[in-house]
């Protein structure tokens, strides 16, 4: 037994092991791809990742000021035209301001206005009865005082009452000058210089009015182009502020003909001719393709912002970007990702 039984169980241990390593290893098969990559379309061609964007390029729109959002006029897939309301922010301190600066052109306007009317012809009869006033006061003092000085005997009278008789003349002499120079004031019509003042008075309240309602235009956002609204992430009540956003307000674009934008990886932008043939594949679905129509190239290489996703991606790359543009029956949306086949027939790159 012991002779040959521990050999018969080393055997069969043996070939258990070997039955279990070969039933349990795993066998290699063709897996098919989750979707089928897009195939060559020319003998020699360049690979480009492209974007989707409005013809006029996505144009995110902001405010001139901050301040709270009050109404939305648009909504996102609304064609609108250009000038046309987008939103608008609240306005109610410069209305009251406004409101103010144009009483004050209205007193302004209304004093030049009788400034250059001139004299009333009623005011003349008033200040000739005044000169004729003064003229028979100043007669009165005189005759007392020629009455007081023809006494001989100057015991009979007072000095006091004599030099206060004097001063009655000189008072009654200087207020008919006084009404004279009132009447001929009058009889002149207004002076040319006070019309100039108040005609520079107008013309800084005016524009003081007018100040004030470009700053009241500033609060209303207007459509800058004929478009389509393709966000629009503000609602009413919220704040929105200046400058630029990670998240735009409102964007939107000219999507009568949608451009791609490619990127082509700095290493091949020596490749790439301008005007060549191109075609786009569509991203989930490689047998939908587009051919592409050269517009133009973006002579700046920037760093790469598309990205694709792919584990091998680099995102320190720098790309030259070519616009390319779409057939008009393209059913695509706009920010969706293509794969780009680019022609290359060798040669210097333009």
């Amino acid at each position: 037994m012991i002779r040959y039984g521990l050999p018969l169980l080393a055997a069969i241990a043996l070939a258990f092991a070997l039955f279990s390593t070969k039933r349990l290893s795993t066998v290699a098969t063709a897996a098919e791809p989750v979707k089928t990559p897009p195939q060559a379309q020319f003998e020699s061609q360049l690979g480009a990742v492209g974007l989707i964007e409005a013809s006029s390029e996505n144009v995110a729109v902001s405010v001139p000021v901050p301040g709270l959002v009050t109404r939305v006029a648009v909504a996102a897939g609304d064609r609108v035209p250009k000038g046309a309301v987008l939103f608008q922010l609240d306005d109610r301190d410069l209305r009251a301001e406004l409101a103010l600066r144009q009483a004050n052109a209205e007193v302004a306007r209304a004093r030049l206005a009788k400034l250059e009317a001139g004299t009333r012809p009623e005011e003349i009869p008033p200040a000739q009865a005044r000169v004729a006033e003064a003229q028979a006061l100043l007669d009165d003092t005189l005759t007392q005082l020629r009455l007081m000085e023809a006494v001989r005997d100057k015991r009979a009278i007072r000095e006091e009452d004599l030099q206060r008789r004097k001063r009655a003349v000189e008072s009654a002499q200087a207020r008919l000058e006084q009404s004279r120079a009132s009447l001929k004031l009058l009889e002149a019509g207004t002076w040319k210089p006070d019309i100039e003042v108040a005609r520079a008075d107008l013309r800084q309240a005016e524009s003081q009015v007018a100040r004030i309602q470009a700053d009241l235009n500033r609060l209303t956002i207007a459509a800058p182009m004929t478009g389509t609204i393709l966000q629009c992430k503000v609602r009413a009540g919220e704040y929105a502020p200046a400058g630029v956003l990670a998240q735009p307000l409102i964007l939107m674009g000219a999507t009568e003909r949608l451009h791609v934008r490619a990127d082509i990886d700095e290493k091949d932008a020596w490749r790439f001719k301008t005007g060549g043939a191109a075609t786009g594949f569509v991203r989930g679905n490689s047998s939908v393709r587009y051919p592409l129509e050269f517009v133009r190239v973006e002579p700046y290489v920037v760093p790469k912002k598309n990205l694709t996703g792919d584990a091998t991606e680099r995102v320190d790359t720098r790309v030259l970007q070519a616009i390319y543009v779409l057939p008009k029956d393209a059913r695509l949306y706009l920010g969706q990702q293509m794969d780009i086949a680019i022609e290359w027939k060798g040669g210097t790159a333009k």
